[in-house]
């Protein structure tokens, strides 16, 4: 196994508080420039502050560094595995910097986000040019960042949620919930405005709205795994949770507390489950879309209903995600020393997994793809950037 020509990998993520007074700031972190209402802010801080005012994101970004640095070391590769946020402590910024001390050269960068959008590539891609901006301006020169391709329909992040909708299964029938009749898997993930769907994936060689084909692809995936496990085929639907922003914009539907209502007939009338497996396919760790918006009010919704429900876990700490990372890590590398031309080695194509019809993503972002819906700004890790040579204007990696 050979990691060259990295020698450090970096875990991207959201970032989250850690206690009731980082709140507001961390709520106005996300949504600077957006004219978000302060009442509204405080509407949303009220689900933090519903458990403890602490989200559980960081520890879980904690626990999944801590094991993909123990992966890698049972695996005898000796790199670093560095962890920065897009809006709370630690920030990329503070982590780029880090490594740059740390005499770091090459990075690969695992970011806690397995689809195409803006808010979940692009918009991290600017927070990486912005980070090595900064250490650039403080003192050049500065770590080489790679991002790592997404993720969506590799083994290791599938297979968890299949095993975890085959377990939500068994326990619906222990409380007497048989059968394909009975049963919807009902897939979740974060809504996004529907032109930022439309701009996923879109490039000139590149088609659009691959925010929801890739998810569709995912809900499929699973799906035939859990038939092939269980020996049935239970009817799916893919929906959405965590809608924010003015009414007046569409975003993707239906929400998932609504699609749950018309499972029971409402209003139609026509009863079509008695139970649901709900599996968020959207997220990778338990965090506050997932303990708030489905733990929390799905929950509610399906009680009130009359509804049987049972929540699948994200892939979190799973031996097979973690073993994601390495896999990744290693794919990459492998082609990164083959496009080295000046190594004078013939390096054949690494193997890439990925189950399905849409086979795997690419390693560097097409010109244009998943454009910034409010202005657009320079980002790493795509075919039209290049490593920044001075700070941009406006940061949005400080409170």
């Amino acid at each position: 196994m050979n990691p060259d020509p990295y020698d450090a990998v970096l875990l991207v993520s959201f970032g989250g508080p850690e206690g009731p007074a980082d709140v507001l700031p961390f709520l106005e972190n996300v949504t600077r420039g957006r004219g978000i209402p302060r009442e509204r802010l405080v509407e949303v801080g009220s689900h933090y502050h519903g458990f403890g005012g602490r989200s559980p994101i960081n520890d879980q970004c904690r626990a999944f560094r801590s094991a993909v640095e123990a992966d890698l070391k049972a695996h005898d590769l000796d790199v670093p595995v560095y962890w920065g946020n897009r809006n709370w402590d630690p920030y990329l910024s503070d982590t780029v910097g880090e490594m740059q001390r740390a005499g770091v050269r090459r990075v690969a960068c695992f970011v806690t986000s397995a689809y195409s959008s803006y808010s979940g590539c692009r918009q991290y891609r600017e927070n990486l040019f912005d980070a090595v901006a900064e250490a650039q301006a403080a003192q050049p020169p500065v770590p080489h960042l790679d991002k790592l391709r997404h993720y969506y329909n590799h083994p290791g992040f599938v297979e968890p949620f299949v095993a975890g909708a085959v377990d939500a299964l068994q326990r619906l029938a222990a409380a007497g919930h048989h059968g394909v009749d009975e049963v919807r898997l009902v897939f979740v993930t974060h809504s996004i405005p529907v032109t930022m769907n439309e701009a996923s994936g879109r490039s000139a060689d590149t088609e659009a709205g691959a925010y929801v084909r890739q998810h569709q692809e995912v809900a499929r995936l699973v799906s035939d795994g859990v038939e092939a496990e269980a020996g049935q085929r239970y009817a799916h639907e893919l929906v959405y949770c965590s809608r924010s922003g003015p009414p007046h914009v569409p975003w993707l539907e239906p929400d998932i507390s609504d699609h749950l209502a018309t499972l029971v007939g409402e209003p139609t009338g026509q009863v079509r489950a008695s139970a649901v497996v709900v599996v968020p396919i959207g997220f990778v760790s338990d965090h506050m879309e997932v303990v708030y918006d489905l733990d929390t009010e799905a929950a509610a919704s399906a009680a009130e209903l009359g509804l049987g429900f049972a929540r699948v876990p994200t892939p979190g700490t799973d031996p097979r995600f973690v073993r994601l990372v390495r896999d990744l890590l290693l794919e990459r590398a492998a082609v990164e020393r083959a496009n080295d031309e000046t190594s004078g080695q013939q390096v054949p194509p690494p193997p890439r997994a990925a189950l399905g019809r849409l086979g795997p993503s690419w390693d560097v972002c097409p010109a244009g793809c998943c454009a910034n819906p409010r202005a657009e700004r320079p980002a790493l890790c795509g075919t039209e950037t290049e490593v920044p040579t001075h700070p941009p204007a406006t940061s949005t990696l400080t409170p």
